[in-house]
């Protein structure tokens, strides 16, 4: 339940993580492979059309977007070096 509470506080804290998501790919700490696999996942659902819940579904359609962003973000995070999660005091 804890799990559920913090996504949600952390999609409301989305924007404090664009300074985070330009340190990521522009460190020379983390691999290329890695940075390179990010971008692809993160256009890919953005580009494809295809969406788990259709968006015309109100709501629901909105959430699972959200929830994709929110996973891929926090898989960045957990993935990142330690000098970048104290940069931007990201721990989990």
């Amino acid at each position: 339940m804890y799990r559920f509470f913090h996504r949600v506080r952390f999609l409301f804290q989305f924007h404090k993580s664009i300074p985070f998501m330009k340190d990521f790919f522009t460190t020379n700490e983390v691999k290329l492979i890695t940075k390179i696999l990010f971008a692809v996942l993160i256009i890919g659902y953005i580009a494809l059309p295809f969406d788990l819940i259709p968006d015309f579904i109100m709501l629901f359609g909105i959430m699972d977007d959200a929830t994709i962003a929110i996973l891929l973000l926090q898989l960045m995070v957990k993935i990142a070096p330690q000098s970048l999660k104290e940069k931007h005091n990201l721990y989990q």
